[in-house]
């Protein structure tokens, strides 16, 4: 038995196609605006990204680099200019912030409304109580991914292995929403192995690599690796990256998401459609119907 795999472009390509034409019926272009502080290799590779993947699908994509000395105030008083710009349909501040700023105080001043990320405290109580919100990215793409390939959630055991506020605790969120019994677990769960074999989902978000192993997977389950870690360099001086999902768990699964591109691209694109959401209800003054049956467009 080797899993299928659940590849991630195909269903991110069919998310962007969603926010392509969404954005298109909108009566003014959609803009995500990315604040970026610094140079740091990572960031600015991701952030050049995310403007690729806005202008791909007939976003605005504006991004405001920065200096790393930037100071907090200054960076506040931005955020309140782009909160006020109608112009502005989404906007994130990229993470990590340099030392000496704090990235709670910075985030929480993102207006609900613009919060593509999901990370502000209104948008997760509006998640949890099941009210119009904006979902993280991360979490809302995994769901898309599961559905894109028919993976039924209702009424399902999932296991979710991680508790962090940006992946573990919403994904929570949305399936539960969707009518699947949830248990959260972390590298602390006592029996740890019998709990995530229980799992016809098994999300794996632990930060962890190669954290899963066979003998915790039940056969037959549906395995989604969230995690990405590099393990060191290749030959060719490229990083190499692992899952939290042992490659041996091909063996023992029904259908497992592949690192890299499993997760990964899901992200990205579900922030586009955020961006579209986010401009819908701007526009329009009033909440669609798709924002309003969150959690899931």
């Amino acid at each position: 038995m080797s899993a299928a795999l659940l590849a991630g472009p195909p269903a991110a390509g069919a998310l962007l196609d969603e926010a392509r034409t969404r954005a298109a019926q909108l009566p003014r272009r959609p803009e995500l605006h990315v604040i970026r502080l610094g140079e740091d290799p990572a960031s600015v590779s991701y952030v050049a990204l995310k403007e690729k993947k806005a202008l791909e699908v007939g976003l605005g994509g504006v991004v405001h680099a920065l200096p790393e000395t930037t100071t907090q105030a200054e960076l506040l008083t931005l955020i309140e200019r782009l909160n006020a710009d109608p112009a502005v349909s989404g906007l994130l501040v990229q993470l990590p912030l340099p030392t000496g700023i704090d990235s709670s105080r910075v985030l929480n001043a993102v207006s609900p409304d613009k919060d593509v990320d999901g990370f502000h405290p209104v948008n997760v109580g509006r998640l949890w109580t099941g009210a119009p919100a904006l979902p993280p990215c991360t979490p809302a793409g995994v769901i898309r991914l599961l559905d894109f390939y028919g993976v039924p959630l209702s009424g399902q055991r999932a296991v979710i292995v991680g508790r962090s506020n940006i992946v573990g605790k919403p994904l929570a969120a949305l399936l539960l929403a969707r009518d699947a019994t949830v248990t959260i677990a972390h590298s602390r769960t006592r029996e740890l192995a019998a709990l995530t074999r229980q799992a016809d989902v098994l999300i794996a978000a632990a930060g962890r690599p190669h954290f899963i192993t066979p003998e915790m997977v039940r056969p037959g389950a549906v395995v989604v690796d969230v995690g990405i870690s590099r393990v060191g360099t290749s030959a060719a001086g490229r990083a190499r990256l692992a899952g939290d999902v042992h490659p041996d768990v091909a063996q023992v699964a029904d259908a497992l998401t592949p690192v890299p591109g499993g997760v990964g691209p899901m992200t990205v694109a579900q922030l586009m459609l955020n961006t579209v959401l986010a401009a819908e209800r701007l526009q329009a003054g009033e909440v669609p119907q798709e924002l309003a049956d969150v959690p899931l467009p």
